[in-house]
């Protein structure tokens, strides 16, 4: 189930980068340190008492320069269009200002919960000072401090109160759950309406809240789909930071229900960071991938080919997903772009044979012995705990040996036997002895 979103709001200089990151802590989502998978990341995920949120800094959008009154604006009617909980953000060492004022007169109109957090409160006599801000009209206020971490558990106990409770994902018919993500104007509209033209059968829609994506099941040749789209955000001013930000917060909590992410490329630009940050969130997110380049009518001297090479070459986190070319508004490359969805989809919920595994993994590390520093590293067996994406544990005898290369090629060698293309494949390495393996083995 997608998780609740916390934006952290307010004007700047307040200490929203400071309350997001004491906020996260160490219970931050591990991310990869690979170009374009976790640069500029303005959100993460973080739980308290077992309550798992996603919490936002709006702080990270480049909100620094004047007019302040206008950009805090748009940056806060965002944060209630998106959030399910809004932080208020003010500075208790400089009291209530005009600009705090007009905030809260627009989150008081607010269909979200909303907590008037009071941030620099260090000591006993700020905190008798903060008691200024109840005249912002917000009701309870919370004093903290960010810095040093001063009743930010109190407020932490109350986010996690005030958000609901979570449910159990609704059982659904088993269908390619696709999301279709990207950079703002790459074209994902259209091609959600030109997937839904050409299909051969089309459902009713199946609405959830006015906040949530419309989810659309639709069937084309023998597989049935459900197309979540994240094409409902709303423009949330003309500050292009703000617009590319939600888009992708948006596309990730679409991706977070998906089986697949179909990350949609503009070839009349090429490939830019704002691709590369919604790829990256789609292999970090461990979904299956296929990259469309749309709008491939605009292009001229160029081939696909050497497209596809600028795109392995600006996003190589993504070497296993298919590149499809094609043109939305001309409805070219549909089939073949649903086609690989439906392929990458059953790659990422592919089990192998345990024994069949196994000796794939002992044929390579005979082919291509490794060792370092005078000790060779031994794969003893491997298991697949888990699919979505497929997970591969093998039981080694020293998990420290394997340089990131040989890594790399084993996980070659998996997917020239097995395939998995359009998925990411996890190796986890574990101890074992000889004797723990032996015995392991003797009981399987």
């Amino acid at each position: 189930m997608p998780r609740p979103i916390v934006a952290i709001v307010g004007r700047p200089n307040v200490g929203k980068s400071t309350l997001f990151n004491r906020l996260l802590g160490r219970r931050v989502a591990i991310v990869e340190d690979t170009p374009g998978v976790t640069r500029d990341r303005v959100y993460g995920h973080t739980d308290w008492r077992g309550r798992e949120f996603t919490v936002v800094d709006t702080g990270g959008l480049g909100l620094t320069e004047a007019p302040y009154t206008a950009i805090v604006a748009e940056q806060a009617q965002a944060a209630i269009e998106e959030a399910d909980l809004i932080l208020f953000l003010v500075d208790g060492k400089e009291g209530p200002t005009p600009l705090d004022q007009d905030l809260a007169d627009q989150f008081r109109t607010a269909q979200r919960p909303v907590l008037l957090v009071v941030n620099k409160v260090d000591n006993t006599p700020r905190e008798a000072a903060a008691q200024e801000f109840y005249a912002l009209g917000l009701g309870e206020i919370y004093p903290i401090s960010a810095l040093n971490g001063r009743d930010v558990a109190d407020l932490l106990d109350e986010v996690v109160e005030r958000l609901l409770p979570a449910e159990p994902e609704p059982e659904e018919e088993e269908r390619i759950k696709l999301a279709i993500v990207g950079r703002p104007n790459v074209g994902k509209s259209s091609l959600l309406n030109a997937i839904l033209g050409y299909t051969r059968t089309l459902v009713s829609p199946v609405a959830g809240t006015t906040r949530d994506p419309v989810d659309v099941p639709f069937e084309h040749g023998p597989h049935r789909y459900l197309l979540i789209d994240t094409a409902g955000i709303r423009r949330p001013g003309k500050y292009q930071g703000s617009l590319e930000y939600y888009c992708v917060l948006r596309a990730e909590r679409a991706l977070q229900r998906a089986d697949v992410g179909v990350v949609v490329v503009d070839a009349s630009f090429g490939v830019v960071d704002g691709d590369k940050r919604v790829a990256g969130l789609t292999h970090e997110l461990g979904r299956g991938c296929v990259i469309f380049v749309n709008k491939w009518d605009l292009v001229k001297g160029r081939t696909p080919r050497e497209f596809g090479k600028t795109v392995r070459d600006e996003m190589p986190f993504l070497s296993y997903a298919p590149i499809v070319v094609g043109s939305s508004l001309q409805r070219r490359g549909m089939d073949e772009l649903l086609e690989t969805c439906a392929d990458v989809a059953n790659n990422h919920a592919l089990r192998v044979n345990t024994s069949e595994l196994n000796r794939v993994l002992h044929e390579a590390v005979d082919a291509r012995p490794y060792t370092r520093r005078g000790r060779q590293f031994k794969i003893y067996y491997a298991t697949m705990p888990s699919v979505k994406p497929p997970c591969i544990v093998l039981f080694v005898n020293d998990p420290r040996l394997p340089h990131i290369s040989y890594m790399r090629y084993l996980e070659n060698q998996l997917r020239a036997k097995f395939g998995f293309m359009g998925t990411p494949l996890n190796l986890v390495l574990r101890p074992r002895t000889r004797e723990e393996a032996e015995e392991r083995m003797a009981r399987t």
